[in-house]
């Protein structure tokens, strides 16, 4: 039988507040944290100089445990070919709005663990350390776990859960096709595959009877009875990342917020037109016209800059045309209230019980 997670992260509430990058610095972190859950600090966009800063500002206003999520995947050679094939299909809408594709730069965005990183966080030696697209190399997993901190990683499938618990994770989120942003995808041949991806709630009862640790459950649970029904199939706990979207510590943009309490937000995809990899994001102009999987995007994450130029221009003009409107697939949860009141809220039922 598997600790609880309480016990096994020090919280005392079971509800992670997903790692939300690009909406979120340490503010959100610890208001959760504080609040009794577990506060998550997205960290693949961070700087060496912002990552020290944030984890400052973290540890700074709490003693409460806190998780710093990172990428692990591998970093693609650049393909001239490739990227010269996703700008001729971006060209109607560089024309469009009077942009130079030859002054665009390339770089990937997003960076993957690495010592440099593991040495920035040695300082802090953060309690709970999670993953996205598997797990860092073996030499770097133990840096980590030499600070005492707990490993938490994503799966989407039961293989990819088997393949993280063989790897010595402390616990497995089980991450459903509903939940918003980078799908956790890191076993498959195609990353852009989606085929193998299932519900969160059909997911989650197959992982639980798989492996022997705590299994977390991640992907359109949005209120408190979402969290009961994940905790009846098995679950220690839940990640919810939506829902926290609209919390004033968040820094979710004017135009995401909008896009995230109109009806637009009913309708979402997969879509790999952003970075290279699917990802959950509210239906928008680009993903209508080129298709939300298209086989001309660069391999992840070097679609990013290509596109980044025309999400600045629309933005400027109000239109959320080429933004990455990451959202799960159910924004019911989505309210403007503190964060400390939104996760205690979420664990009604919870407490209640205990």
């Amino acid at each position: 039988m598997p600790k609880s997670l309480q016990t096994l992260l020090g919280i005392e509430i079971p509800i992670i507040q997903a790692p939300l990058a690009g909406v979120q610095g340490s503010a959100l972190t610890i208001a959760v944290s504080n609040a009794g859950g577990l506060g998550s600090l997205p960290c693949a966009m961070l700087s060496m100089d912002n990552l020290h800063s944030e984890l400052s500002a973290i540890t700074a206003a709490t003693n409460k445990p806190y998780n710093v999520n990172f990428f692990c995947h591998t970093p693609p050679a650049p393909d001239d070919a490739r990227e010269a094939i996703w700008r001729t299909a971006l060209a109607p809408y560089y024309a469009e709005y009077g942009i130079d594709a030859d002054l665009i730069p390339t770089g990937p965005g997003r960076n993957p663990f690495s010592h440099a990183v593991a040495d920035v966080l040695e300082a802090f030696k953060p309690p709970v350390v999670s993953f996205h697209f598997g797990l860092p190399s073996a030499e770097l997993l133990q840096r980590v776990r030499n600070w005492g901190a707990k490993i938490l990683s994503s799966a989407t499938t039961v293989a990819e859960a088997r393949w993280l618990e063989a790897n010595g994770v402390d616990a497995i989120i089980a991450q459903g096709l509903e939940a918003g942003g980078h799908r956790g995808i890191f076993l498959a041949r195609d990353t852009n595959d989606i085929s193998t991806q299932t519900g969160t709630f059909a997911l989650l009862p197959q992982i639980v009877k798989a492996v022997h640790v705590p299994v977390i459950a991640a992907g359109g649970i949005a209120d408190a009875n979402g969290v009961a029904a994940a905790m009846l199939l098995g679950a220690a706990g839940v990640q919810i990342g939506t829902a926290y979207m609209l919390c004033p510590e968040a820094t979710t943009s004017a135009l995401h917020r909008a896009a995230l309490q109109s009806d637009a937000a009913t309708t979402t995809a997969l879509t790999n037109l952003f970075t290279g990899r699917p990802a959950r994001g509210i239906v928008n102009r680009v993903m209508q016209e080129l298709g939300s999987i298209c086989t001309q995007v660069p391999a992840f994450p070097l679609a990013t800059s290509a596109i980044a130029p025309l999400r600045s221009a629309a933005e400027k003009l109000g239109r959320t045309d080429f933004t990455p409107l990451w959202s799960g697939q159910n924004v019911s949860g989505c309210k403007p209230i503190p964060a400390a009141e939104l996760t205690l809220e979420l664990a009604t039922g919870l407490l209640k019980r205990q």
